[in-house]
């Protein structure tokens, strides 16, 4: 069991870094599955810190929308490949068992910037189902990157 949650980190902190591409002043998002929230948070709030532009460029899915919430959205832009994936927080408990988090997913929700939060609320709100969000929308609150 230890060396399973052994494994589990050290494939998470591979994702997480493997995630980013750091690029004159910018962290580009090529393509993000999500995971565990506690690296995602800790990433992009050292992100916010450091000044630099967020590059939404491919599929930012599940915690990784988390960057919206911490980066200001002056400093994130979105390209043409920019998918952002949402849904309800879970939990997977010891037997690997999966449960909802319905406090948790309402802080997520009232952490989003406002369009986003509306956007998920138009759309059904964070259910088990992923949202996704793309193209023309999301170009509408976000801007393209040259």
């Amino acid at each position: 069991m230890a060396q399973t949650r052994l494994l589990r980190a050290i494939w998470l902190a591979v994702m997480v870094c493997a995630m980013v591409t750091p690029a004159r002043g910018e962290i580009r998002i090529l393509a993000s599955p999500g995971g565990q929230v506690g690296p995602f948070l800790d990433l992009f709030e050292r992100v916010r810190q450091s000044g630099e532009n967020v590059v939404i460029d491919g599929p930012c899915l599940s915690a990784c929308t988390l960057v919206l919430s911490l980066v200001p959205s002056d400093r994130i832009c979105v390209t043409r490949r920019a998918i952002l994936g949402f849904h309800a927080a879970r939990s997977i408990d010891r037997r690997g068992r999966t449960y909802s988090e319905p406090q948790a997913s309402k802080l997520v929700l009232q952490a989003y910037p406002a369009g986003v939060r509306d956007w998920i609320r138009r759309h059904g709100g964070l259910t088990s189902h992923v949202l996704l969000l793309r193209g023309r929308e999301l170009a509408a609150l976000y801007p393209t990157c040259r």
